[in-house]
């Protein structure tokens, strides 16, 4: 998140935060530069307007670029941005419809650049054909020696929109293309812009790079229909998905910046991607003398997000389906299912040996069943060849099971990134800091102060993953560490103890004033010039909300810790846990009313807090929480898109509105809230897009490499997954929402290394590709993934049974479901929406008749858990055998090293 003392510019109902160094006054002057460019698109001269089955569309007569492209399904939306096309006419500004080129022929070694951006002239038309729309000869916006003659033709063939480009080597030599990319501009430009008219005008746009079988899905940021599909016309392989920086279009909180579908890609891997594994294998094309070529891209309309696959195959376009997602722990035996018309001729697994693949028998004829093991962790991608000639790529990362990277990331977060130092001027001794994976050290300074002071999400993130880590696989050990910082780091220091701040949280215990310090306490190579080195004034604020739920949470998972388990915390009893949870929360909205207005990142952990003091019988407090959500909700509920934070538009404050909006009955807002999420977070068959919830600015203020980029896999990918799997269990029929909660949650162990290091987010760059060396705001994610484990089985007329979470065997009658998830503390039955969770003990598997609807459970603990507590939400069962009810939990005797059966009964 956004951090400091905003520079205002209210906007509906919230507040813009710009860049590190950028004043909203010097961003508005950078758009103003803008329309004072010379304008040569030639917009003045006007438009040439055409229709096809599904668009309206404007041309620029001059260029023969898009203007305006309109669903008729939807005549008051557009999805160019038309409305910026004023000061969006000039030189190096992408258009929909402009190409871009690298190549190079005989008599040259390098590779040499060319775009029909670059130097506008007005271009000439050209005769077409019956489908054309508009034809015209790109030569006037390139130089005179330019060695190919390009031919664009918008054209309508099977009611479908098409781009489509002739290129031609108009020499007597052999001409090299290495680079061949299609700008995708489409409005996802939130300058100016409430969350009202943000929501109903603007789009994201999500690719899935998977060759032939690419395509690019545009989606409203309500979530609603319809939606805009890119998809290749012919031969135009989605190699990769490249950022178009040099267009001068701001880039910021507002505006993540244009695309390129990049075709060819041989000479970006030759120059300044060396280095860097890209997703697809680099190519090139060789055009002899006299040679023709042609690519383009297809538009078509769905009806809905949901419906992008169904869609897909309708138009006869290759379709991946992988269960339980393309994060795939060592352990699981994945699912992968293929719909083409084509059949299958092969299957390539790059690294080799990094997966294994074998085929099944397929229960519905039009798909291609297989299951998939990851065998070596890492990046993996499968390629599939069709018989025509197509060519698929699906993008998996493997990774350790998760017991084991649970393992991983305790010991590296209680071992290399705790902090001891009794002389530490900013108090931060026997804490989780943030880490620096490149440097390999402990980060103690940096220019954004709260990086280095254990609070906001960029400093808070590693002691939180910590502490979230310990509710789902508990280490004596690093709760040992972890209490001392809980009670001589957190309480007392991060968090007033006495006075009228009391429960307030600070925003961070580093601080800038290096007149107030001894000499040399700075480094002199840090720019600590800009807003974001706040002064002790500022940092020890607690005017803002973001940073409590990570202290309640930290007391909630204590507070769990000292209830429900032996020998485990002894610092303070479980009730003073679970008070000093209450007491931070309320101190939120009491110090820091502003923000508390908004959705908080982690914000259902106040939802999760007060049912556990509805559980203890806590009636008092569990109203005065109650009623303080109600009047939060109430706002939400009176708003059309409750989203606001410090950021114009943002991702994270959805999870805590859903949550609470379906508790207290909100239904239409937590429907509303819903199809947002679904807006910005897709599913595809690519592990590091599907499931990743949109952010585009957090590398600012919690990423070493620090810039605008879509972060895939940020935590707003895991907190996210909250709603959706709530949604799914309320709607168990609905495999989409399984589908995309789930890759979701496991987007937050999608990043972390060997090593157990979590990262920040992945760089989505293809000159990087890679984790950020930062530990950053990696916590609350993991979060998300903690407060959200769990296991489903769930039957799929098409599949048959599915696992997610566990592994499925089936005999006769009966469904196991064997656990590997992290926790095994959960476990949801589809068919009768039967959902068991457990306080202590571990589920190990979870069984089903299909005949007599029974659910059996396997439990086993350790030497803290001698009791297994379980919670059933199951209607129409009941629990065989003589068991001791507490608080509404079932309690389960455990012996040590033994397997205890508990098995739920349907009807009588």
């Amino acid at each position: 998140m956004m951090h400091g003392r905003p520079k205002n510019l209210l906007i509906g109902f919230f507040t813009v935060i710009v860049t590190l160094g950028v004043s909203p006054a010097k961003a508005q002057d950078i758009w103003d530069n803008l329309k004072a460019m010379p304008q040569t698109l030639g917009v003045e001269k006007g438009f040439l307007e055409v229709e096809t089955t599904d668009f309206k569309i404007k041309l620029v007569k001059d260029a023969g670029t898009v203007a305006s492209l309109i669903p008729k399904s939807d005549p008051s939306f557009d999805y160019s941005p038309f409305e910026h096309l004023d000061k969006r006419g000039g030189n190096g500004l992408y258009q929909l419809g402009d190409i871009n080129l690298r190549i190079k022929s005989d008599a040259s070694r390098e590779w040499k650049a060319y775009s029909s951006a670059g130097n506008r002239h007005t271009v000439d038309s050209v005769q077409g054909t019956e489908h054309t729309l508009s034809a015209t000869n790109l030569a006037n916006t390139f130089p005179e020696d330019f060695p190919l003659e390009i031919i664009r033709y918008w054209e309508e063939r099977n009611d479908k929109l098409i781009l489509r480009f002739e290129i031609t080597n108009r020499t007597d030599q052999s001409i090299w293309i290495g680079g061949l990319g299609l700008p995708l501009i489409f409005d996802n430009i939130l300058h100016h812009k409430s969350l009202e008219e943000a929501h109903h005008q603007k789009v994201y746009f999500d690719p899935y790079i998977g060759m032939d079988a690419g395509y690019l899905q545009v989606s409203r940021l309500d979530g609603n229909g319809p939606v805009l599909l890119v998809t290749p016309y012919e031969k135009t392989p989605f190699e990769a998905y490249r950022p178009l920086l040099d267009d001068p279009t701001p880039r910021s909180v507002t505006f993540e910046g244009f695309h390129e579908w990049q075709i060819y890609t041989q000479a970006f891997t030759d120059d300044e991607w060396q280095g860097v594994s890209p997703w697809n294998s680099p190519h090139s094309k060789t055009l002899k003398a006299g040679e023709s070529m042609e690519i383009g891209l297809t538009f078509s309309i769905g009806d809905k997000i949901r419906n992008i696959e169904e869609k897909l195959i309708q138009e006869g376009h290759p379709v991946a389906i992988g269960v339980p997602g393309y994060v795939l722990p060592q352990d699981v035996q994945g699912k992968l299912f293929l719909n083409y018309p084509a059949k299958i001729s092969s299957i390539e697994i790059y690294p080799k040996g990094s997966l294994t693949v074998h085929k099944e028998k397929s229960k519905d004829a039009d798909w291609s069943g297989y299951t998939i093991r990851g065998e070596k962790w890492g990046r993996s991608r499968l390629t599939v060849k069709y018989k025509d000639g197509t060519l698929q790529t699906i993008q998996y990362k493997v990774i350790k099971p998760e017991t084991n990277v649970l393992n991983d990331l305790g010991n590296f977060l209680t071992n290399e990134q705790w902090y001891e130092n009794p002389d530490d001027f900013f108090d931060r001794n026997h804490s989780v800091i943030s880490y620096d994976y490149e440097e390999r050290k402990k980060v103690l300074q940096d220019r954004r102060v709260w990086i280095a002071g254990l609070s906001d999400e960029g400093g808070a993130g590693s002691w939180l993953g910590a502490m979230m880590k310990q509710l789902v696989a508990p280490d004596s050990k690093e709760i040992d560490k972890l209490e001392q910082f809980v009670h001589e780091t957190l309480w007392g220091v991060i968090q007033y103890k006495e006075g009228q701040f009391k429960y307030g949280v600070k925003k961070s215990l580093y601080y800038y004033e290096p007149d107030s310090m001894p000499q040399g306490t700075y480094d002199k190579n840090i720019d600590y010039s800009t807003w974001a080195a706040w002064s002790k004034k500022d940092a020890y604020s607690t005017g803002r909300s973001y940073n409590y739920p990570h202290v309640v949470a930290a007391y909630w998972v204590m507070y769990h810790l000292a209830r429900h388990y032996e020998g485990l915390v002894d610092r303070e009893v479980w009730d003073w846990y679970l008070n000093q949870a209450f007491e931070s929360s309320l101190a939120m909205v009491e110090q820091a009313p502003h923000y508390a207005q908004f959705g908080q990142m982690e914000g259902s952990v106040f939802l999760y807090l007060l049912q556990d003091l509805q559980l203890e019988g806590w009636t008092e407090k569990a109203l005065a929480l109650e009623n303080i959500m109600r009047k939060r909700a109430d706002i939400w509920e009176s708003l059309d898109f409750p989203f606001g934070s410090e950021m114009p538009w943002d991702s994270t404050g959805q999870e805590e509105v859903y949550m609470w909006s379906d508790y207290f009955g909100f239904d239409i807002k937590a429907e509303v809230t819903l199809n947002a999420i679904l807006a910005y977070m897709p599913t595809v068959p690519h592990w590091g897009y599907n499931g990743s919830a949109r952010r585009f600015w957090d590398f600012l203020y919690g990423g070493k490499i620090s810039r605008i980029e879509r972060q895939l896999h940020h935590y707003g990918s895991a907190l996210n997954a909250i709603p959706v799997l709530k949604a799914y269990r309320d709607h168990p029929a609905d495999l989409y929402l399984l589908r995309v909660g789930y890759a979701g949650m496991m987007g937050a162990m999608a990043n972390i290394t060997q090593e157990g290091f979590g990262p920040a987010a992945f760089h989505s760059f293809p000159n990087t590709l890679k984790i950020d060396p930062l530990s950053g705001d990696y916590g609350s994610g993991f979060y998300g993934y903690a407060v959200n484990n769990g296991a489903y089985l769930y039957k799929d007329e098409r599949f048959g049974w599915l696992g997610f979470g566990g592994n499925v065997s089936h005999k006769k009658d009966e469904v196991s479901l064997r656990l590997t998830t992290g926790a095994k503390n959960a476990v949801f039955i589809a068919p009768t929406k039967a959902w068991v969770t457990t306080k202590a003990g571990k589920i190990m598997s979870a069984s089903y008749n299909e005949k007599t609807k029974a659910v059996t459970l396997e439990l086993t603990g350790d030497k803290h858990t001698p009791l297994a507590k379980i919670m059933v939400e199951a209607e129409g069962y009941h629990v065989e055998g003589d068991f001791e009810l507490e608080g509404g939990m079932l309690i389960v005797p455990l012996a040590l090293e033994e397997t205890k059966q508990v098995v739920l009964t349907y009807g009588n």
